[in-house]
């Protein structure tokens, strides 16, 4: 008996051995940057190598769309075919994610709004219209505050405005676990990828098999770091407090039948209160990812949402033409 227990106490102590090793090598992997999507382009920046793809006519007002969490660019394709007809659009990976560079560190929506700002900047992007999904709606506020001219008006999709609208719950959680987590990172099947995606819509939706795919090119430093610098960037300041202080136009869309933020129209009605010239949008029929879900109604909002910026711009042309005409027509008058 006592050599059964002595080796069943090896056994467990080897396991255990195993799994801190799994646990520093996961934490430890990096990534460089590749093209994973048609039309896709890799741009060397300072602060890490983004993939980005353009579409569009070049003179077109820009639309710079940022994705979830564990997503990547493609979760914007159902919308692209409205966007791109008269609008620069701009899509970028996030750091660690798709295709872009997947380092140690760097997952804060703060750090992410640098990057991105150095893509924009690359490209000559400034006034866009900004659309931020989940994780990326932060990075959108983010940006507003800290790069401001790059930021002509701002779209959150589904992120909440702090950190009161729930979670995913106790399985969910056992993924960010130390030790236990990389374990389960290393030996997650396409299935329970697939179960863990859908509560980022409504239910019934049918998982794209290309949405597993972008979870599976993740790091687990992403996918461990990301959602922990956005509960920290929350705790410092909510997002519709941000949003007042940016003074940037705003566009609040959130599903009604969301699995994952606790009663959506309180998080526009929080929004409203804040900035109360925010247009605020609860869509039937989706989830967390109405980008996904209903593209068409999504991306009509976003059009209208760039058509009053276009407004705007056109009529404080025309104002400034009409009072520069002003002193012309009493020009010929003086030479007489």
């Amino acid at each position: 008996m006592r050599r059964r227990g002595t080796i069943a106490i090896g056994v467990v102590a080897a396991l255990l051995a195993l799994l801190v090793v799994n646990a520093l090598v996961v934490d430890g992997e990096t990534g460089s940057a590749h093209v994973t999507v048609p039309g896709g382009r890799i741009l060397r920046l300072p602060g890490g190598d983004l993939q980005v793809r353009e579409r569009g006519p070049r003179e077109g007002s820009p639309i710079v769309l940022i994705h979830c969490f564990s997503c990547a660019m493609d979760w914007w394709d159902g919308m692209l075919p409205a966007l791109e007809r008269r609008h620069r659009v701009v899509e970028v990976d996030l750091l660690g994610h798709g295709g872009s560079e997947k380092p140690s560190s760097g997952y804060t929506p703060q750090n992410q709004a640098k990057v991105v700002a150095e893509a924009l900047r690359r490209l000559r992007v400034k006034d866009a219209e900004v659309v931020g999904h989940s994780l990326g709606g932060a990075v959108t506020v983010a940006l507003s505050q800290e790069h401001s001219r790059l930021v002509g008006r701002a779209v959150i999709i589904d992120m909440p405005p702090d950190n009161s609208y729930g979670d995913l719950g106790f399985i969910a959680g056992l993924a960010f676990q130390p030790v236990l987590g990389e374990a389960l990172w290393q030996i997650k099947p396409d299935f329970s990828v697939r179960d863990g995606l859908a509560v980022a819509f409504a239910p019934g939706f049918d998982v794209p098999d290309a949405f597993v795919e972008d979870v599976k090119r993740l790091t687990y430093t992403a996918y461990d770091d990301s959602p922990g610098g956005v509960d920290d960037f929350l705790d410092e300041e909510a997002l519709d407090q941000r949003m007042k202080a940016s003074g940037k136009p705003l566009m609040v869309l959130m599903g009604a039948e969301e699995q994952i933020v606790n009663d959506p129209q309180r998080a526009l009605d929080q929004y409203k209160a804040a900035v109360p010239a925010a247009q605020i949008h609860l869509i039937a029929g989706a989830g967390h990812s109405p980008n996904v879900e209903k593209p068409g109604e999504t991306a009509r909002l976003v059009l209208g949402f760039a058509q009053g910026a276009e407004k705007q711009v056109g009529s404080s042309v025309r104002g400034v033409t009409e009072r520069g005409q002003q002193p012309h027509q009493a020009s010929p008058g003086n030479a007489r």
